[in-house]
């Protein structure tokens, strides 16, 4: 049920974003209610689709009569949230209108709207059997393709939109301000994509568009790190990277935010790499040699033995790459005595350029040759260092800044303030 519990956090991040139009702007009250319940409902939701057994899922827990508590109470509760808001919408009217498309009030609106857009195609791909089966009286489950098809453009525009949104101004931009916020992270995307085109890459074209606008992102980032960075080291006389470190202190909320747009991109690169996975399945006889991508594994020898948890079956692979010996790598088969159930060790070669995976499925069905799966993945590693980067940056987010920053009263505020003047 991993979808069941990326949704909430799709929701959140739309509300982390646009409640910073409401601190600063005071615009969105009702859409942030709304974003910040409904990411509440959605993580009930989750735990309905769970325990219900309304989605046949091997993450799901065995099929209860509990279902029906947690429909009520989202019934309930939902039904109750509406009432809440509308009965109050007086006092979450907004204090600004967007002024122009061209601003980041309007790159955090349609940031939301991407947001949304994902959540929606990942709940409805999610209950679609649920849905079919209602309908049409069986259950239609829908695959990666749909996912692929509507996910992907998705998250370019994302990736557009990380990039775009620092480097815009409030209220409006003018022309003259964009060719300076956008000349040199926008040279840098397009002539990185050019030369991934060039170097054959052309066939992939999601592919080619995705590390571009990565390296987009990455010189937007940079460029706001630097020229912050600049200001402090010409004025304080402080190094660069101490330069970074104060600057970072000062206002921890938003380059703490640029950490973590870093760690999307991180993890961006690792999902592009996807594109250029490559596998294998063989049945293969001690002494076999075999290619995948750049890499030749020869089956140097197959044990088996046992202890008195499990018996085994071990496969040891010789693996060169170009022609020069880099490693040997052994999968393993077990078998546990007590529960009667088989399970795989498989044998991995990490590196920042591409995974090498290796698992051992057991014999062939007729017993007679070793059965191996290969897998190169290419740039994975990079979503585990994203996660690195993005908590990092979550947590420099929670740190308070060292110069308080301070915003015009909203009307919320001002009218709580008013009640509890004339209650005094």
């Amino acid at each position: 049920m991993e979808n069941a519990s990326l949704l909430p956090w799709i929701t959140a991040t739309a509300f982390l974003h646009s409640v910073m139009m409401q601190e600063k702007k005071g615009m969105m009250k009702v859409w942030n209610m709304v974003l910040v319940s409904t990411t509440f409902f959605l993580c009930i939701l989750g735990t309905l689709l769970t325990r219900s057994g309304l989605v046949n899922s091997v993450h799901a827990f065995a099929q209860s009569n509990i279902g029906k508590y947690f429909t009520g109470y989202l019934i309930v509760g939902i039904a109750a949230t509406v009432y809440l808001i509308l009965s109050r919408l007086k006092y979450l009217k907004s204090e600004s209108q967007l002024e122009s498309v061209v601003s980041r009030e309007s790159s955090f609106l349609f940031n939301n709207l991407l947001l949304l857009a994902s959540c929606f195609a990942v709940l409805w791909g999610t209950l679609f059997p649920v849905i079919s089966e209602a309908i049409v009286g069986e259950k239609i489950s829908v695959d990666k393709p749909f996912y692929v098809a509507i996910m992907v453009p998705i998250g370019l525009a994302l990736m557009f939109l990380t990039g775009v949104g620092p480097l815009i101004a409030w209220r409006r931009s003018s022309l003259n301000s964009l060719k300076r916020a956008f000349l040199w992270p926008s040279v840098a995307g397009v002539a990185l994509m050019i030369g991934l085109a060039a170097a054959g890459m052309y066939d992939r074209p999601y592919a080619v568009i995705s590390f571009g606008l990565c390296l987009f992102v990455t010189v937007t980032v940079a460029v706001e790190f630097w020229k912050g960075s600049k200001a402090i080291r010409i004025k304080e006389g402080k190094g660069l990277i101490p330069s970074m470190v104060e600057l970072t202190h000062r206002n921890t909320r938003r380059y703490g935010g640029y950490l973590v747009h870093m760690g999307v991109v991180s993890m961006f690169i690792g999902f592009t790499g996807t594109a250029f996975n490559q596998s294998k399945t063989l049945e293969v006889l001690p002494g076999s040699t075999f290619d995948i991508g750049h890499y030749a594994l020869k089956v140097a020898d197959v044990q088996a033995g046992e202890n008195d948890n499990y018996t085994w079956r071990k496969m040891f692979l010789d693996v060169s790459k170009n022609g020069k010996h880099i490693g040997t790598l052994e999968p393993e088969r077990r078998f546990y005595k007590a529960s009667r159930q088989q399970d795989s060790e498989v044998a991995i070669r990490r590196r920042l350029n591409e995974d090498l995976y290796v698992n051992y499925p057991g014999k062939s069905t007729d017993g007679t040759k070793e059965v191996v799966q290969v897998y190169v993945n290419p740039l994975v590693s990079w979503i585990w260092i994203g996660y690195w980067i993005l908590l990092s940056g979550t947590l420099i987010c929670l740190v308070p800044s060292k110069i308080r920053l301070s915003y015009a009263k909203t009307e919320v505020v001002g009218i709580a303030s008013k009640h509890a003047a004339i209650e005094t």
